[in-house]
């Protein structure tokens, strides 16, 4: 049986880093409020930016070279770039404008079901883990009057967080989550100061109260950098069904932050949710009691057979490099 603790415990690793990544994402419902007079555009160009500078420094201080590409590399990691962090926060700003933040929070709780369906055939108990997940935080989250441009915008909101996990999945063998992480935000940065400029003009940017700087410095190092970096390791460790299980935890870390701010008291229905999300994630987790691991696959091209996707390494680099953790 001592062959079975390793993956025990990288599973529950993968767990931890799951659960964390998405509950800190949830917490910017809450810490956004500091930054909300901050033009939103130009605030999110701000956010990636100190984010970028943030991994390039970890990329540097590990000594992780720049890893040389495929077309199809570039093209994913460009897709991702684009529409799992740009497009995604367009679409969530402009629905939240057009129907309030219930809307938008309503439509991604249905990731995780994607997600368990992206991954394959899911396991019954995972389908069934993933369908409470998402009752539970479309509970959560509310279901608001809406209107049909609200919804749009959340559908697109939908794609791209589908694309900032399954866009990244094919790179993480060769690239690995710090890479990931980096590159893409890089990509991004340009992107949301370019929408910035086109939505508010010369008006994007200007000098941040201390309340917004220690807003923005927590929006770009705990739930970009932080929550990039521990999704994107825990991604391969579990897959993609099973990790999708822990974006129910969005709202619930949204809840949290607004009870431990004082911004606002959870109702019955949220309490409901948030429990309704956590008995999901177990159901879901028990898919699969004997220890072992997620094995998300991908192509070795030096043997030109499959291996584990968490045991594939970066095979071309410029420069010499340290394994990255």
């Amino acid at each position: 049986m001592d062959h079975c603790l390793p993956n025990i415990r990288h599973m529950r690793n993968g767990t931890a880093g799951a659960a964390t990544a998405m509950f800190t994402v949830g917490t910017l419902a809450g810490v956004s409020a500091l930054v909300k007079d901050y033009p939103v555009y130009g605030g999110q160009a701000v956010r990636y930016l100190l984010a970028a500078v943030v991994l390039l420094a970890v990329t540097r201080a590990l000594g992780l070279r720049f890893v040389r590409l495929t077309p199809r590399e570039w093209l994913l990691l460009g897709g991702l770039a684009l529409t799992g962090l740009a497009i995604f926060n367009v679409c969530v700003t402009e629905s939240a404008r057009a129907s309030g933040p219930a809307l938008v929070g309503t439509v991604l709780g249905a990731v995780p079901l994607a997600l368990a369906l992206a991954g394959g055939r899911p396991a019954p108990r995972l389908l069934v883990g993933a369908t409470v997940v998402v009752a539970g935080a479309t509970l959560a989250a509310g279901l608001g009057s809406g209107t049909l441009t609200g919804l749009l915008w959340a559908l697109g909101a939908f794609v791209g967080e589908i694309s900032f996990s399954l866009m990244a999945l094919p790179l993480l063998p060769k690239l690995g989550a710090i890479r990931v992480s980096t590159y893409s935000t890089v990509l991004a940065t340009p992107l949301l100061a370019a929408i910035g400029f086109a939505r508010e003009g010369t008006g994007m940017l200007r000098v941040p109260t201390l309340a917004e700087s220690l807003g923005f410095a927590y929006l770009a190092i705990v739930v970009t950098v932080g929550a990039f970096l521990l999704w994107y390791t825990a991604l391969p460790k579990l897959g993609p069904g099973r990790a999708g299980l822990f974006a129910g935890l969005i709202p619930v870390g949204a809840i949290v932050t607004g009870l431990v701010l004082g911004l606002a008291t959870p109702s019955g229905y949220d309490l409901l949710g948030a429990a309704l999300v956590i008995a999901g994630i177990l159901v879901g987790l028990s898919a699969d009691r004997t220890g072992k691991r997620a094995h998300v696959t991908a192509a070795d091209p030096v043997n030109r057979r499959s291996v584990p996707l968490d045991r594939a390494r970066p095979r071309t680099e410029v420069g010499p490099s340290r394994a990255e953790p």
